[in-house]
């Protein structure tokens, strides 16, 4: 009985992701396409046209060219998984020696920097929309958004604080997070449960107590620092929304959420003090590894400024 050729096995393959596994259209057509591109690298690289002959070094090979063409690596990663489930199917079929995709990896995803604000970007967002008499939720709105900037917070840390620190009570759990506005602090616990002090710079003290002024009892009875305009602890999900609605005020070009400004802390921060696990410390993380990327952007700042000021940087 002959084996049957690369096409029939494709087509037998498709045929039973349609009929057994009812696959969208959509879905076989990108299988398709991605088994197409594996026939056609396979016959222009002078592969094997029999599947079940295909080795773990061509397939290496033809990652690699994909990667040399200037694939994703996202892109061959998909590819690598739909052709490894196409040989794990093939095995069922026709012996196998192995499956020739199993071991073979996409080349390393570019880690992609955080966006941080221009710090007079980060500024204008902060100076922005201010007025002579604001309503209560303008104040809660700058408060919120100085002390994100001001100490880096998560945008779940900020949501969790409270006025002041509360024991627990009647099965009520003790604060998570609370404010110290005297010791010029507020208490969060982050990731793992750790918890951690972070110093809150003036601009958010004076908006911070110039929101305490006037926020009215929490409609949940809750310690909650900052309300929603029910008067319930506020989530992140409004922060990110009032945030966003700022910034589109301000007329910033960029989409800013609360974990920019995060980052923008931390970016400013490494900027003028080059401490490094100080800025760890501060962000709370448990590793100085997340910390690093910050190094890049330091960099990328200060390549800026060379290629800005140095004679011998600029291009004639």
């Amino acid at each position: 009985m002959d084996t049957p050729a690369a096409e029939d096995w494709t087509g037998r393959y498709l045929a039973e992701l349609r009929t057994q596994r009812k696959l969208s259209g959509h879905t076989i057509a990108a299988y398709a396409r991605d088994l197409g591109e594996l026939s056609a690298l396979s016959s222009r690289l002078g592969g094997h046209t029999d599947w079940a002959r295909l080795t773990h070094f061509e397939i290496r090979r033809f990652a690699a060219k994909l990667h040399a063409d200037g694939q994703s690596a996202t892109s061959i990663a998909r590819k690598l998984s739909g052709w490894r489930g196409f040989f794990n199917w093939l095995a069922q079929q026709t012996p196998l020696a192995a499956n020739p995709v199993d071991g073979v990896r996409a080349p390393r995803r570019a880690k992609r920097l955080p966006k941080a604000l221009p710090v007079d970007d980060a500024v204008r967002l902060m100076e922005a929309n201010r007025h002579g008499h604001p309503e209560p939720a303008e104040l809660c709105d700058r408060a919120m958004f100085e002390l994100l900037y001001s100490s880096g917070l998560r945008v779940s840390e900020l949501a969790g604080l409270d006025v002041a620190y509360l024991p627990a009570k009647d099965g009520a759990p003790a604060s998570a997070g609370w404010l110290e506005l005297e010791a010029q602090e507020v208490v969060v616990t982050g990731k793992g449960n750790k918890m951690r002090r972070v110093p809150v710079g003036t601009p958010a003290r004076e908006a911070i107590a110039a929101w305490l002024a006037v926020r009215p009892p929490s409609s949940d009875g809750s310690n909650a620092l900052f309300l929603s305009a029910r008067g319930a602890r506020v989530t992140p999900r409004v922060v990110q929304h009032r945030l966003k609605a700022h910034a589109l005020k301000a007329g910033l070009p960029v989409h800013v959420h609360p974990h920019v400004l995060r980052h923008s802390f931390a970016s400013h921060l490494l900027q003028s003090s080059g401490d490094l696990r100080a800025v760890q410390e501060l962000l709370g993380h448990a590793s100085i590894t997340s910390t690093q990327i910050y190094t890049s952007l330091d960099f990328q700042h200060l390549a800026a400024v060379y290629d800005k000021a140095h004679p011998r940087a600029k291009t004639k």
